[in-house]
């Protein structure tokens, strides 16, 4: 009666205690397996060789079904996805106004406070009026941004977007002010993106008061010229918010603001 037996080695091995007609030649290539027909002893029975041959049969079942994954363990690290329906960003909430579009964190809400002229949106924190984000749409006889000069000359031209300093008056030379300076804009960073054939100008710019309300504030700007029109969006944060979370809902909020 004769058999099949397969054999996986990294390397050509030999048995001494077997007789020449019983050793098993072993390919030296790795990984390669090799299949030969053996004559069985006489001491082999009908039986061992069934119980072998179904020992077998439940080791290559068992491996076949160890090694499927379910959707739980595929997603582990995040949470499981396990009905198989597409996950959604539930954060940010799409918006589309009259000539542009954004994504609004999902737990702003829409405010009456009006900043500015030609102002169209603004939506702010439940539990943070400070972090909001605000549309405005004016007249502009620009033909294109680049038209009112480099990013921090247009800013000096919108500088009202900055917000307002709530003391005027003389003031001492202290906590890194000048003399009668109540108020200081720092440019952190200017990008001058071009996004479906439009330019755009970016900036980041953070802005701190002498009365020292929230130890400053993070605004993002991004505006470009289409149709006659001035688009500006700005989201901003409390320097202290800022660093706690709401750092990434303003910069997901602003990039993703874009004239239709």
């Amino acid at each position: 009666m004769a058999s099949t037996q397969c054999f996986l080695h990294h390397h050509a091995l030999t048995n001494p205690a077997r007789s020449p007609s019983q050793r098993i030649m072993v390919s030296t290539k790795p990984n390669q397996i090799v299949c030969k027909a053996q004559k069985q002893t006489p001491q082999e029975d009908d039986v061992t060789v069934v119980s072998r041959r179904l020992a077998l049969t439940v080791l290559i079942g068992a491996a076949a079904v160890g090694s499927k994954v379910s959707p739980a363990d595929a997603a582990y690290g995040e949470v499981a996805n396990v009905f198989g329906k597409p996950k959604t960003n539930t954060d940010f909430l799409p918006y589309r106004g009259d000539g542009f579009k954004l994504s609004i964190p999902s737990k702003w809400n829409p405010s009456k406070e009006v900043e500015y002229t030609g102002q169209v949106l603004r939506y702010e924190d439940n539990f943070d009026s400070t972090s909001n984000v605000v549309v405005t749409v004016t007249p502009t006889d620009k033909k294109s941004i680049t038209d009112y000069g480099s990013p921090e000359e247009f800013l000096s031209k919108v500088d009202y977007l900055l917000g307002k300093q709530a003391f005027f008056g003389e003031t001492q030379a202290e906590g890194g002010f000048d003399p009668n300076a109540v108020a200081t804009a720092n440019i952190l960073e200017t990008a001058t993106p071009v996004i479906d054939g439009k330019q755009y100008y970016v900036l980041t710019v953070l802005t701190r008061t002498a009365d020292g309300d929230e130890g400053g504030k993070h605004q993002l700007i991004r505006a470009t010229v289409k149709d006659g029109k001035l688009f500006i969006c700005k989201a901003q944060a409390g320097d202290k918010r800022w660093f706690k979370g709401a750092r990434r809902f303003v910069e997901s909020t602003a990039s993703s603001f874009s004239v239709a």
